[in-house]
């Protein structure tokens, strides 16, 4: 069972618990077969965490070492304080459920930033506390009321470098393009940067993107279904269907065309240009059992340029902290969603706009993809 499933399957699994369809002992005996056993996924609707204790909840893999590595040991050597890491999965159904189950086992959770500021207009995300976390060691306007930017990623185009390596897509309107550039696509199936990247490529100047415009956009993504091979979920699918030549070019998470771009067969490459920067945070549940406090400091703790520079050296993640980006060494800069030279060329998602209006986007989107 991969990842992306997993997560949808535990979703499914919280919304039913928060309509009171299914109880928390057997939300945890079925989160605990979807996830072979993880031992964290095992304490959902379990016991309190421990005193001197955080539980971190991110999106599993890789990032359960990156965190422990970059920030947990150093926060526990320094505060003594445990930050035990979960790779269950934060969705939005999830972090609704722990909230609302009165005896929430997460502290600390790895969030899109617009289901922080959803989740924390009703209630179920504690503020951000500035007067803790020094918003001036992040970029400006990445810092929100109850989510704080750690990291960067971008949904850019990746493409076959065999068939277009003279003459390579250079914006949305080159990837929607198929009649210079032939070939089937590959896009997100879960909405998030699609709308921008249809708008852009019908005409839509960066600038005045937001608020989108959802029916031109869906009507873009509409008219070009036919040109679709796959809708990705997971990253792992979108590296594949880039290798196995499936698609010519792909709209994917700069981590995974990174990846593609130091495969030593060198089939794929990737653009910034009108790439979408999507911010990652970190929110704090309301009544975390480990105290406000000290998830606000954990957060703090992680704006240390050194700590960042190692989510960027393990998972390609661009830095929160714009201090970092002295610190990438000049090969690997190219690989930084957020260094200047890349960042110029890009938009940021508007979080503000998808805490309001991403549900009925992809209900939407969902039927026409699926259509």
């Amino acid at each position: 069972m991969n990842d992306a499933f997993q997560k949808d399957c535990l979703e499914l699994l919280a919304d039913q618990v928060e309509r009171g369809a299914l109880s928390r002992r057997r939300f945890t005996q079925l989160a605990a077969m979807v996830l072979g056993g993880g031992p964290l996924a095992l304490q959902a609707g379990g016991a309190r965490a421990a005193d001197k204790q955080l539980v971190l909840v991110n999106w599993g893999g890789d990032a359960l070492k990156a965190y422990d590595k970059a920030y947990g040991q150093a926060f526990e050597k320094a505060t003594g304080i445990t930050v035990k890491e979960d790779g269950t999965g934060p969705t939005e159904g999830a972090m609704t459920a722990q909230f609302k189950s009165g005896k929430p086992t997460w502290d600390l959770v790895d969030a899109d930033p617009f289901s922080a500021i959803s989740l924390g207009k009703q209630g179920m995300i504690e503020p951000i506390d500035y007067a803790i976390v020094d918003k001036s060691k992040m970029r400006p306007g990445f810092a929100w009321d109850y989510a704080a930017s750690t990291y960067f990623f971008s949904y850019i185009i990746a493409y076959d470098a065999q068939k277009f390596g003279k003459n390579p897509p250079k914006s949305m309107a080159d990837f929607f393009d198929t009649k210079t550039f032939p070939g089937k696509r590959s896009l997100y199936k879960w909405g998030t940067g699609m709308w921008e990247a249809a708008l852009l490529a019908d005409g839509v100047a960066p600038e005045k993107l937001y608020p989108l415009d959802l029916k031109r956009a869906h009507d873009k993504i509409a008219a070009f279904k036919d040109n679709v091979v796959s809708y990705w979920g997971g990253g792992a699918e979108s590296q594949q269907v880039m290798l196995s030549g499936d698609a010519s070019m792909g709209l994917i998470w700069s981590t995974r065309a990174s990846l593609l771009d130091k495969d030593p067969g060198g089939q794929v490459k990737f653009i910034w240009d009108q790439g979408l920067i999507s911010p990652g945070s970190l929110a704090v549940i309301k009544n975390n059992p480990g105290g406000k406090d000290a998830a606000m400091k954990f957060i703090a703790s992680t704006s240390d340029p050194q700590k960042q520079l190692i989510m960027f050296d393990m998972l390609g993640q661009g830095p929160a902290n714009p201090a970092t980006d002295a610190l990438i060494p000049a090969d690997q800069k190219k690989y930084n969603p957020v260094d200047p030279a890349n960042m110029k060329v890009q938009i940021p998602l508007d979080m503000p706009w998808y805490a309001d209006n991403y549900g009925a986007a992809l209900d939407t989107y969902t039927k026409i993809i699926s259509g």
